[in-house]
């Protein structure tokens, strides 16, 4: 049985959250904290985390309608993305859950764009790990992105697992390549748990930011065809991995559940 998260008063709630780079107005869905950030603005919050330089990692958690509902299952998750320093809309049905509510954002900022953006920077202070997705994937996205952005600087690639038996050799590598930014494809919730499992560890490392990043090395590698411009601003895109990936359907379940959701939400705040 699903329980709920917070007051019912704080299903959408604004709230200036300043997290380290500005402030930032956000909003909750159905419990859940969403950033209201442009893809300009998050990528100026790594680099400005980055240059700062604390030695204390922060985490960036890219939200969609399967993280919500497993938050709402999930204490140790919910407590994750709580305590993330920059959470983004990932899914196309939080951008429209949060019209629905009355609270739009301004943009939907997913892992893959970020990751992109990022890379795009071709920031030199922007030391790049690619840590997950099966073998290989990780070495192809570095090559693909390498390419289309000669600037970018990859400190090293590693598949790896969440298991807790191949954290020493992750810490071991990342210690030796010494990356300002981890970019964790372990997929949801294990990603952002392990993140969370080792600040610690990771910050002795040099890392400063740390972001889960799920399919993302797949679809930069070429592995996983990402779907078309236009598909995804029709917000279809979900449509498009199912059809390509139908052994998908299973984690898809979560979407009619979100929509019926805020949607009861919705017309609470109406009655």
């Amino acid at each position: 049985m699903l329980g709920s998260v917070g007051s019912t008063k704080a299903n959408v709630n604004d709230a200036n959250v300043g997290r380290g780079a500005g402030v930032r107005p956000s909003l909750r869905i159905l419990g859940v904290r969403v950033d209201d950030v442009t893809l300009p603005e998050a990528v100026e919050c790594v680099r400005e985390w980055v240059r700062a330089g604390h030695g204390s990692l922060r985490h960036v958690v890219t939200v969609n309608p399967e993280f919500i509902i497993a938050a709402r299952r999930d204490a140790q998750f919910r407590a994750t993305l709580e305590a993330a320093e920059l959470a983004t809309a990932d899914g196309v049905g939080v951008t429209l859950a949060a019209r629905l509510l009355g609270r739009p954002l301004r943009e939907r900022v997913t892992g893959v764009d970020l990751v992109e953006a990022l890379a795009a920077a071709e920031d030199p202070a922007l030391r790049l790990f690619l840590l997950g997705a099966g073998p290989g994937i990780a070495e192809q996205a570095a090559a693909e992105l390498t390419r289309r952005y000669p600037g970018c600087v990859i400190a090293g690639t590693w598949p790896g697992s969440p298991r807790e038996e191949d954290a020493p050799e992750i810490l071991e590598r990342l210690r030796a390549a010494r990356p300002a930014v981890l970019l964790v494809a372990f997929g949801h919730p294990a990603q952002d748990l392990w993140i969370a499992r080792h600040r610690t560890n990771l910050a002795a490392c040099g890392i400063m930011v740390a972001m889960g990043i799920g399919g993302t090395l797949d679809y930069l590698a070429g592995a996983i065809p990402r779907a078309p411009a236009l598909v995804r601003r029709l917000g279809f895109e979900w449509l498009y991995r199912l059809i390509r990936q139908p052994w998908r359907w299973r984690r898809q379940l979560a979407l009619p559940l979100f929509a019926a959701l805020v949607l009861r939400e919705r017309l609470r705040r109406s009655d």
